[in-house]
Parts: structure tokens; sequence; C-alpha cells
């Protein structure tokens, strides 16, 4: 065991702290190898604290939320990973709702609408954490999650909490200034208003139904592997939407299979794991999907997904969920 491992399990205890923990159970695509220490969070202190150690033994950080939208290496996740659940969701003044990084999406659109504040009830079915949705600025049907943060408050990699606004945060599609600073989300203000919850809930009804008629939900996956094109550097042919998962499609790779890993053939942009895969054939199919969409169509398909463990991962970096 490293002095950096001997360190988080003196304290936060052997079963907070637990070395050589398997990582996939904690993953939507059900798949990857451990982490050499494993830190479930249960509050900002406990994610300072544990910071604080690594960078005292050098130890590179990934932080987990939903364990949605990444992709785990089958030899795991050198270093810490910190596992941020759960916490708080409060208002915070008229039209605004405060969430800790750990509440998870679902859990913040049933808040709000409980309450009868709107904005959030279309991110229903939204797999994930706050956190998550912060560091990929989490989409769906054309609207950024960013357009709805006021404000975070994030943890650096030298221990100082910042208090950013919504400007600061670098919101791009499927991008935060967290992907380039290693910052840790520990909570967002959200933007509200009043609403009726019977309209919301019908709202946040019809996301589901629409999530479930056309997404393999049944089936363990990451969420959307590719990025949409980028109209300012891509030229998609004609007659196709501009969409990675029609790109995927019109190729003729609906059903593509690597290992256990096959292109879904209910949306090609996901792909599941039907019970056998590991991350090296998702990887190979990846590759394969990118290759065969270039040649037919000349577009460089760019993954939406994050690479956790594998070789070239910066050493301190921010990796949570979003789907």
């Amino acid at each position: 065991m490293s002095t950096g491992a001997a360190a988080l399990r003196e304290a936060f205890g052997p079963g907070r702290a637990r070395t050589g923990a398997p990582l996939a159970p904690l993953t939507t695509f059900k798949l990857g190898g451990p982490a050499d220490v494993l830190l479930e969070a249960e509050s900002v202190a406990d994610i300072r604290r544990a910071v604080e150690i690594a960078r005292d033994f050098w130890m590179p950080v990934s932080v987990l939320g939903g364990g949605s939208n990444i992709l785990v290496a089958d030899a795991g996740v050198r270093g810490l990973v910190i596992r941020v659940r759960r916490g708080e969701i409060r208002a915070i003044g008229e039209g605004l709702v405060r969430a800790d990084a750990g509440v998870t999406i679902n859990g913040l659109v049933r808040w709000t609408i409980g309450r009868g504040l709107a904005s959030l009830e279309a991110w229903a079915g939204t797999p994930g954490t706050v956190g998550g949705a912060l560091y990929g600025n989490a989409h769906f049907h054309g609207r950024n999650i960013g357009d709805l943060v006021a404000g975070a408050s994030v943890l650096a990699a030298d221990g100082r909490v910042q208090e950013l606004e919504a400007g600061e945060m670098e919101f791009g599609y499927d991008s935060s200034r967290l992907q380039r600073t290693g910052e840790v989300v520990l909570s967002a203000d959200f933007l509200v208003t009043r609403g009726n919850p019977e309209l919301l809930r019908e709202t946040a009804r019809t996301s589901l139904a629409y999530r479930k008629r056309t997404q393999p939900l049944a089936s363990p996956s990451a969420g959307c592997i590719f990025q949409n094109p980028d109209p300012a550097r891509d030229r998609v042919p004609e007659g196709i939407p501009w969409s990675a998962g029609a790109l995927v499609d019109r190729a003729g790779l609906k059903g593509l299979q690597e290992g256990g890993a096959r292109v879904s053939p209910t949306h090609a942009n996901f792909i599941v794991n039907e019970g056998t895969a590991d991350a090296q054939s998702v990887r190979r199919l990846i590759e394969r999907c990118k290759a065969v969409v270039l040649e037919r169509f000349g577009v460089h398909l760019r993954e939406e997904i994050v690479y956790l463990g594998f070789e070239g991962q910066p050493v301190s970096r921010s990796i949570a969920a979003e789907g």
C-alpha cells in the first residue's frame, strides 16, 4: 500500500477509503477496473481534506459523480478517485436554488417541481449529478444546462475555494473550464422561476417518455458517445441531419459489434454493454465508427464521453458524469 493510500485510510477509515475498489458497479457502462483508492465523500469537508492529502503525496485525483458519460480503463484508475454522492438543495434567494455537486439531476428536478419552481423540469431522466452536468455542460433537446447556471463554487487543486459567476465557467458545447483547470465542483446555483407544479410534472413526464422511446435505457451504456458535428469546422453531406447518431446510422453501423460491445439498434450514438464488454472492446468499436464515418462522409467524430484511467490521462482532473 502506498503512503498516500495509508494516509487516506488513516484520515477516513478503511471502510470509506478503500484500496483496490471496483469501479464498474459505480458506472452506467458497468465495466472497467478498480481504483487504487476510492473515497466515498459525504461532505465538502471530505472533498477538501481528501484533495489536500492527495496533493501532499502527489497522488493523481479523479472525481466520479453518477458514473455516466465515462469509460473506465480495464486496468483501472491510478491514485485517488473521489465519489461525490448526495448533498443538499436549498433556495438561496428569489429565483435561485443551490445544489451540492453530489445531488443527482433527477433529485434536483423532483425538488424544484415539488416547490413549484420552473426551469429544470425538462431535464427529468438525465443521468448523473450536478457536478458532472456542469463539467460537461450537459445538453438535451438543444439546450445546455449551463444556460440555467448563475454561478458555482469550485475547489482548485491548491485547496482554494472559488466562487465563480456563470460567465467565468467557460461553458461551451460539451465543455466547461473544469476540463481545463481540474477544479472540482462543490455546488451550483440554478436560475428558477415560479411555475405550476402540475404543468411542470407534465413536462417532466413528456421528457422521460421521449428518452424511453429514443434511447436504449434498458442496457448499460455511457450515454451518447460522440459530439454532434460542429458547423464551424465540419461539413456534413446534404440530406444528413447534423447529428452524430445520424452519421453513424447512415454509415450502416447500427448493430455493429466488438466483443460484448454493440452500437445500439435503438440509437446509433449509444454503445451498449451486452454483458461481456470490456473497455478495450468499447474503444475498438468507437474507433471503427470514427473510421467508417470519416471514410464515408469526411466528418471527424469527436468523443463526448470521458476516458478515465487510460494512458495519457492528466495527473489531476475533475471527472464526473452527465448524460
